[in-house]
């Protein structure tokens, strides 16, 4: 069945029909597989994803497997935004194909990101015979569909047909935890930085309803949820596709809902708006954390990647962030190496960075991505003078970081529970407000799951130490 172009923002109920019938008939085939395990790559959208995937198997009657090894049906959820990702999901791959050598009943998929690149269905067909099953991001809801002509028709499936611009509404989720919850409010992206597969993968910004993230968000804080984190490639720009609402507005919105504590991520420095930093400046379910990826502090940099900013204009916009919410930890990603990166523009990125002291940043060496503009840039970097830079980078931001959680000795702050301390096993664990994680004395097991004021009493390298409150008699 093809997709209408009315059916850009919403598939439509008869196509989710279908492919509830296709589901009641893999539930009873007798040949279905019984058990299932899902290996994610990538962001937490793609974790997100996987929530699905899991729904829609358990809904199939399929039951979850911890071991890949012994499972009937292994799915790879990939990423394609570094090549690392992408290598190491193909070599997860090859190495399953060892042990589907000795169990032929094995089934195995690759979807998500990875499928979406040019090509990359004709490799799969070429190279990896022994792949079931293949499909992309934008065909997520015809899973049933596609283990039905598995199990039933016995011949192999691979879609990655161009579905990008629907929205799937609706499907069951299995989620991995009872107080924390994903929500995808828009999907794809418009910016095209041209480092990045994204736009290519993704596809382009589609906003789903706001009637429909708030019905989810309201569904889960009567479910028990404490925290909810908002998803999306640039979730700044939501609601710019429909008109129907802002970002903040759609914020403001759920705090109405009770929610305990809102995330969000990612946002993009040029979309970051005056009424976004007055939302941070008077909501009480917004946490204090803002990931805000800068990418390198050189303009010349900056243009060369298509950002739409300079270092100085988000400078402007973290002062003004500070100046509302003075508390707000932010952290970012940074990107050495790119092509045509001087000495000076590097220096730029280190004054920088020392200048905005992040908590914290993911640092990353260039990865060139067959399909971007940057791939066909001149003037690649050599591999140790860019290994030179990013152990700068991370020298100066691991001094960063500690001095930061340093200077928050003394602070009392709400730590959502979320078990026992990995490390530390007679304390429990959690993440304040500003995403850090705080193992700290005083707790149970009891408490998993709720928000509780702790004291910080001191810091590591990346975590932070603290005691919890007692009530007062």
């Amino acid at each position: 069945m093809s997709l209408t172009r009315e059916a850009v923002l919403h598939i439509d109920q008869e196509t989710l029909n279908i492919q509830e019938r296709f589901a009641r008939l893999v539930a009873s085939h007798p040949d279905r597989p019984k058990s299932y395990h899902i290996v994610t790559f990538g962001c937490q959208m793609n974790t997100h994803d996987s929530e699905t995937l899991a729904g829609t198997l358990q809904h199939m009657g399929l039951t979850r497997c911890t071991q890949r090894e012994e499972a009937d049906l292994v799915l790879f959820n990939t990423c394609c935004i570094r090549d690392n990702a992408e290598r190491k999901a193909l070599g997860n791959i090859t190495w399953l194909n060892e042990i589907k050598k000795k169990r032929p009943e094995m089934l195995i998929g690759i979807c998500g990101c990875m499928m979406q690149q040019k090509g990359m269905a004709e490799t799969v067909l070429k190279k990896y015979s022994f792949v079931d099953l293949a499909f992309g991001t934008g065909t997520l809801y015809r899973l049933p569909e596609y283990l039905f002509q598995l199990v039933d028709e016995k011949q192999r499936v691979i879609d990655v047909s161009r579905e990008e611009s629907t929205i799937a509404e609706g499907l069951p989720v299995l989620r991995d935890s009872d107080f924390k919850a994903y929500i995808n409010i828009m999907y794809g992206c418009n910016n095209f930085c041209s480092y990045c597969i994204v736009p290519y993968v993704r596809g382009r910004e589609r906003s789903r309803k706001a009637d429909d993230i708030l019905k989810e968000a309201q569904g889960l804080v009567k479910d028990g949820v404490r925290e909810i984190t908002l998803l999306g490639q640039n979730v700044n720009s939501f609601g710019n596709d429909t008109g129907e609402m802002s970002f903040p507005q759609l914020l403001q919105r759920l705090e109405e809902t009770g929610i305990a504590r809102l995330r969000f991520m990612t946002s993009h420095p040029k979309d970051l708006s005056d009424e976004l930093i007055e939302v941070y400046a008077n909501s009480q379910a917004l946490a204090p954390h803002l990931h805000l990826p800068i990418q390198s502090g050189s303009n010349s940099m900056l243009l060369a990647m298509n950002r739409g900013y300079t270092a100085e204009s988000y400078l402007d916009k973290v002062g003004r962030l500070r100046q509302a919410l003075p508390d707000i930890g932010l952290t970012t990603d940074l990107i050495v190496a790119f092509p045509g990166e001087t000495e000076a523009d590097f220096e730029k990125t280190l004054e920088l960075v020392d200048r905005v002291r992040f908590d914290s940043a993911f640092t990353f060496i260039y990865s060139k991505r067959t399909g971007t503009r940057a791939a066909n840039f001149a003037d690649m970097i050599e591999s140790e003078v860019a290994s030179h830079r990013i152990n700068r980078l991370i020298q100066l931001q691991t001094g960063i970081t500690k001095e930061v959680l340093a200077n928050m000795k003394g602070e009392k702050t709400g730590i959502l529970v979320e078990g026992v301390s990995a490390r530390r096993k007679t304390q429990m664990s959690g993440k304040c407000g500003r995403n850090i994680s705080v193992n700290f004395t005083g707790g149970d097991e009891s408490l998993i799951g709720q928000i509780v004021p702790v004291e910080i009493t001191g810091a590591g390298s990346n975590t932070l130490r603290g005691e919890l409150e007692k009530e007062k008699d």
